[in-house]
Order: structure tokens, then C-alpha cells, then sequence
């Protein structure tokens, strides 16, 4: 019998509406409900691709003892933290400062009224490792609750008190400077993994966003230990197995620090953002790997994470069914010798082995390897599909073959779910990549997001919904990413089209963020002011998987502001960049969206307007020099000749009948060009107008 789950629309909840727990949505009612009965709220916390939160759900949630024992003594609430992040924001704030960690699946115990009281993550069914079960959590918050209740409620409400403190201190209210930079580099030089890439140890996340600091502040400075660092980390990440090697792609992280074993679910966010980042070093370098991988990732995007609407699904789960009928982690990525042997002849497969790392012994689990390209000791670095030579063709010809057989085995499941952010991250990568690449079909795809983004996600006061599934938008409020990353994209697709309609729209959202999400002194929160009223209004600048939404509406807030001249988005962006100044030199690594914006705003950024008639060669040609310049955070118009669609095209006209370039800051420009090389010159460290 299903239970308050089944008219849900969010793919993970649905996974539970047969649960013989007795579960409900996060909604007024699960807490009425509690008041009424004198009990306790259970909440849980995941989502779909989640491999800790299926292993709970199978253990804990589908088992009838279990679940009598939950539906007897408390009210049960489950939560797609991806289709509510401030619910999951606010109650791991609670986990985090009461255990010391966080983690999904994330289970609180609340009151009635909704104040947290005992905290925790997965808990098996039997004790372990030191661990209670979760029949003895359950039992003794039940005891707790009806032999100290008094005292459970005094907790509760000192938790809440304090998280409801917690007001941010975000530094000083303007634009950070150059010894922020500064500092925000030695501490990442000093986190940096020389041997591997990346920053940290195991577990290793991409660090997209200060990979793209790096970039950008090698573009502005020429800095060429943070182009080292860049390229350094990207290429082993695109050699490890965190990347797909047959199908492209990259999964969450790597349980490693050598980017060998990843922890297989793919994400939309993770596979846009890096898809930019390879982008963008191509664009720096010429790398022909980094081409590959932004390709490779772009089409697995479309390939993979498409929906029938037209909009990118959120995920591709970790497990999937093995060769025994065990629904088991990475089983459809990894591969045994004998495996190889079956698909590709003896011969073939002592290739493949070699090439791809797969060993006897296996470097996952139970003798089964993830596919790299190895380059440990010993071993040898084989050389990259874009090597020249017949090992190249041969292994090209291997992971054709090898992809096929993929095909045939039970494919992990798909999040369906729409997300309005990770949708606008989508839509920014894809433009761009099909830009650099001549790949129409790319661009075309994005067009096609973000018209699903307008069409199904925006109302008629261009107020966001969250996500949607199967063409229907779902109730949850869009939060400050969700307006901050569309507006990212819709702004990647003004540069790459010309089209103004989508400058118009992503002004449309930012004004929103003014109003709405910021507050009296220019600090920036997650949810609206006319939002759900939680124990705690959110309100957080730091990366996680993706850009923080304060970092993100700054960036975009100074992009449309490069665009239209508005003084009053300049301001707000500088701001929020404030908080950058604060967190730069304490804990670069969680701000690097925020200090890649610094970077654009230190360059300007610069502005630039290509006036031709699009169907004209030489339009086309200073369009791309444009496109394919490196200054941070760099604006694009391109438009006819008196076009009032873009407001940097306006009194620009053609220099002798031919089509021209001008490179500003803060609308004030250079002298115009009508050679792609002296555009190409004008973007670079030293070019453009100067104390403007």
C-alpha cells in the first residue's frame, strides 16, 4: 500500500511511496500530524543517486519490523535534498556542528515544531564499527522523548537559537583586491597535490570552480604556476577513472587521492561545469586532450542526461544490476580480464589490459578494475587517444568495441528530475563548447534547455520552480542558484547567439535576486524573503558541488552589469564579492566561484561588441576571436550594424563598410578593429582600455 509519497513528482521520493513506512513529503501537515499525536518527526534526507541512502532504504526502510517500530512512535518524513536544498542546507548546518561531519543519508530527529534535537547520517541495522543501529536509535529517542521530554525540548530549543544566529559575517561590503588574490593562491599552492593534481587528500572531489579561477587568473596575470596547476589537475582527472573512459563523462569523486576508484554516480552539475573547464583550457592551450574531454562530456550530457522536453535529467545512479543479478556499485563501468577476453579475443584483451589498467588483481572489488589510463610507476603512461601512431588507432578501435558491450548490460537508473541551476550550468557548457567546436548541434541543445527553462520553470512574473518532471513543474520554489545559474546561462547564450531575448530574460531573474534575496546591507541568502519560514533563514557563500548561489547571482550580477551598464547591478555584485575578501585566504578551495568573479572584476570585465551582419564572413570570424578570448569573464554582443537588442551594440557602427570590433570597460572603448588578430591582441593580459 502506498503511502503519502505517491503523488510526489521527485523520482527519489517515489522510490520510497511503497515503503511500509509510513512516509510524508516535508509539508505542514507530516507536522500537524506529530502535534496531534503527541510524537516526534523522523526526517530523512537523500537523493536518487545516492549509493549510502539506497543501502539505508534496503536495510532499514523495506523492512516491516523497522517500520512498525517508526510508524508506531513518530511521524516519518523523507526529503529530496535536490528538490529542497534549504530544508537539507539548514538541518546539515545542525548535523555538521553536532557530529563534526555530514553526509547523506542524513537523518534528524525534530519536534513537532520542527527543532532538531539528535543528529546523525547512515546507521546500519546491526551495530557496527562502533556505531549504534538504527532500531537502537530509533528506541532510544523514542525513551528520550517520553521519560525526558522537558529536557529533549530545552535542547531543541537551544539548537534552534543558535542556528538562528548564526548570522554570516561576510567582510567588508566592496570589491576584494589583489592581495586577496594573492593569498587565496599560496593557500591553494599550499593544498595543491604535486604528484596527482587536485587539492587535498582522499576522498578527491573536481575542483571545477578553482579550476576556473586558476584559468582566469593566469588569463589576466599570466601567471603560469596557476595554468600549471590547471592543466596538471585536469589531465589527471581526465586519465583516472573518475572519468569514463568509453562512454566520457566524469563521476562524483574519486575515493582516492590518484582519481583511480571513483564513487560511480554521474551528476548533470559536475559533468557541465567540468565540460566548461576543459573548454576553457582548450581555449587557453590548444590541449587536444582537454578538446576530447569537453566534447566527449558535451555528448554524453545529450547522450545520457536528455529528457524528452527538451531540459537535462539530474543524474545516472552508482549501482546497476551485475553479471549475478546483485544491484551492486559500478557494475555496469568496470570490467575483469576475462570480461575484455570475451569481447575483444586473447590477444586484444592483453592489449586493452595494458592499456586501460585492468590487473588480475583488480583495483576495485572482487578482481573487477575501473578503466584509467595508468600512469603509476611501473606501469608506463600509454599513450592518449590523440596520440598519433597505430597503438592510438588500436585503442580507439578497443573502446568502440569495448562501449558496444557496455550497451548490453543492465544500465544504472536515471534521475529524471529537472533542475533549474544545474540546467542553467548545462546550458552555459554547451553553448560554448558547440561555439569553440563548430558544433551547431550543441548549441541547439542548450537553446532547447533553456527554452524548457522558460516555457515550463519561469511564471509570468519570471518567478522560478525548481525543477519539473516528466513537462511538469514541480511546487518548490526556485532558490538563489536556480536564478543565478539560469542567468548564467542565458547570458553564455547571448554571447554565443546574439539573440537579446535571452540578456532580457536573465535581467528579468536578477532583478528578482535584488529584490528578493538580498538583504539591507548587500548580503545575499538562499531562499526569497516571501519563502517558507524555516528554523533558519539559509544563507551560505561557499562551494560545494556547485557554485554557492551567492557567488554565482555576484557573477552573473556583474556579467549583465558588463552588458547593460547598470550601475545598480555593479554595485550589488561588488557587493556580495565582499565575502570574498573574508574567505579567500582562510579557505580558497570553498570560494573559488567567488574568486574567479574577483578575477572577472578586477579585468573589468571587458565588453565586447562585434557589429556585422551575421551571415558575413568576417563578422563570423571577429565573433570567434572574440569567443575564443581568454580575459575573465569577458562579455560578447554580436549584432547588425543600429541593433537595439544588445545595448553594448548601440553607437557602434562599421568602420569602412567593414565589420568592426570594440573592445570597452565600463562602456568606455578602445579605438575599433576589423582584424581578428589585433581583437585577438586587444583581449589579451594587456589589452583593452585601461583606468577606465
Amino acid at each position: 500500500m502506498a503511502n503519502h509519497l505517491a503523488h510526489e513528482t521527485s523520482p527519489y521520493l517515489l522510490q520510497h511511496a511503497e515503503n511500509p513506512v509510513d512516509w510524508w513529503p516535508w509539508a505542514p501537515e507530516a507536522f500537524e500530524e506529530a502535534r496531534e499525536r503527541g510524537v516526534p518527526v523522523v526526517l530523512s534526507v537523500g537523493y536518487s543517486s545516492c549509493h549510502w541512502c539506497h543501502v539505508m532504504a534496503h536495510e532499514s526502510f523495506e523492512d516491516d519490523v523497522t517500520a512498525a517500530y517508526m510508524n508506531r512512535h513518530f511521524v516519518s518524513v523523507k526529503v529530496d535534498r535536490e528538490e529542497r536544498p534549504d530544508v537539507d542546507a539548514v538541518y546539515m548546518e545542525a548535523v555538521q556542528a553536532a557530529t563534526g561531519q555530514g553526509g547523506w543519508p542524513m537523518t534528524v530527529f525534530l519536534t513537532p515544531d520542527a527543532e532538531p534535537f539528535y543528529f546523525g547520517t547512515y546507521f546500519p541495522p546491526e551495530p557496527r564499527h562502533g556505531m549504534p543501529s538504527f532500531r537502537q536509535v530509533l528506541e532510544g529517542v523514542q525513551r528520550a522523548w517520553e521519560g525526558r521530554r522537558d529536557e529533549v525540548g530545552e535542547v531543541a530549543s537551544k539548537i534552534t537559537r543558535d542556528l538562528a544566529g548564526r548570522e554570516l559575517a561576510y567582510g567588508r561590503l566592496e570589491l576584494p583586491g589583489e592581495e586577496v588574490v594573492a593569498s587565496a593562491l599560496l593557500g591553494l599552492t599550499r593544498d595543491y597535490d604535486a604528484r596527482y593534481g587536485g587539492f587535498g587528500g582522499a576522498p578527491k572531489f573536481p575542483p571545477s570552480m578553482v579550476l576556473e579561477f586558476l584559468l582566469r587568473h593566469t588569463a589576466r596575470t599570466g601567471a603560469e604556476g596557476a595554468l600549471q596547476m590547471a592543466a596538471d589537475t585536469c589531465e589527471a582527472m581526465a586519465r583516472g577513472g573518475v572519468y569514463d573512459q568509453l562512454g566520457g563523462g566524469f563521476a562524483r569523486y574519486s575515493v582516492d587521492r590518484m582519481w583511480q576508484v571513483p564513487h560511480f554516480e554521474k551528476m548533470l552539475y559536475d559533468n557541465a561545469l567540468l565540460c566548461r573547464v576543459y573548454a576553457h583550457l582548450w581555449r587557453a592551450t590548444g590541449s587536444d586532450l582537454a578538446r576530447r574531454v569537453a566534447l566527449e562530456t558535451a555528448d554524453f550530457m545529450v547522450r545520457e542526461l536528455r529528457t524528452p522536453e527538451g531540459g537535462f535529467a539530474s543524474a545516472l545512479d552508482a549501482d546497476s544490476e551485475d553479471a549475478h543479478g546483485r544491484h551492486t556499485e559500478g557494475a555496469y563501468y568496470v570490467w575483469t580480464p576475462e570480461q575484455l577476453c570475451e569481447v575483444l579475443g586473447e590477444e586484444d584483451a592483453e592489449f586493452a589490459a595494458r592499456y586501460f589498467g585492468v590487473t588480475a588483481e583488480g583495483t576495485f572489488e572482487e578482481g573487477a578494475s575501473v578503466l584509467q589510463l595508468p600512469q603509476a610507476a611501473g606501469m608506463g603512461a600509454p599513450p592518449t587517444p590523440e596520440a598519433v601512431g597505430e597503438d592510438a588507432e588500436k585503442a580507439a578501435d578497443i573502446r568502440r568495441r569495448l562501449l558496444a558491450a557496455r550497451e548490453e548490460r543492465p544500465r544504472p537508473g536515471r534521475d529524471d528530475k529537472v533542475v533549474a541551476a544545474w540546467n542553467g550550468l548545462a546550458i552555459a557548457a554547451l553553448a560554448e563548447t558547440g561555439a569553440y567546436f563548430d558544433r551547431p548541434d550543441l548549441v541547439e541543445r542548450a537553446t532547447e534547455a533553456a527554452d524548457l527553462l522558460v516555457r515550463l520553470h519561469m511564471d509570468e512574473s519570471a518567478r522560478l520552480a525548481r525543477t519539473s518532471m516528466g513537462g511538469r513543474a514541480g511546487t518548490h520554489a526556485g532558490v538563489l542558484e536556480d536564478y543565478a545559474d539560469v542567468a548564467e546561462g542565458f547570458l553564455a547564450l547571448t554571447a554565443v547567439t546574439g539573440e537579446g531575448v535571452w540578456l532580457d530574460f536573465a535581467g528579468l531573474l536578477l532583478d528578482i535576486v535584488l529584490d528578493r534575496f538580498t538583504g539591507a546591507e548587500g548580503q545575499l541568502y538562499d531562499t526569497a524573503h516571501d519563502a517558507e519560514r524555516l528554523i533558519r533563514r539559509p544563507q551560505d557563500p561557499t562551494d560545494n558541488a556547485t557554485p554557492s548561489g551567492w557567488t554565482a547571482a555576484a557573477a552573473a550580477l556583474l556579467s549583465y552589469a558588463a552588458h547593460t551598464g547598470s550601475e545598480i547591478h555593479r554595485t550589488a555584485a561588488e557587493r556580495a564579492l565582499g565575502v570574498v575578501g573574508a574567505l579567500g585566504g582562510r579557505a580558497p578551495r570553498f570560494i573559488g566561484w567567488g574568486l574567479a568573479a574577483v578575477e572577472a572584476a578586477l579585468d573589468g570585465p571587458r565588453e565586447v561588441a562585434v557589429v556585422g551582419h551575421r551571415d558575413d564572413e568576417a563578422t563570423a570570424a571577429l565573433h570567434r576571436t572574440a569567443l575564443l578570448g581568454t580575459a575573465p569573464g569577458a562579455v560578447i554582443a554580436v549584432g547588425a550594424p543600429g541593433s537595439t537588442e544588445l545595448p553594448l551594440l548601440a553607437g557602434r557602427p562599421l568602420v569602412g563598410d567593414r565589420p568592426a570590433a570594440y573592445v570597452c570597460r565600463h562602456f568606455v572603448c578602445a579605438a575599433p578593429v576589423t582584424d581578428p588578430a589585433d581583437l585577438e591582441r586587444e583581449l589579451g593580459p594587456a589589452g583593452g582600455v585601461h583606468g577606465a
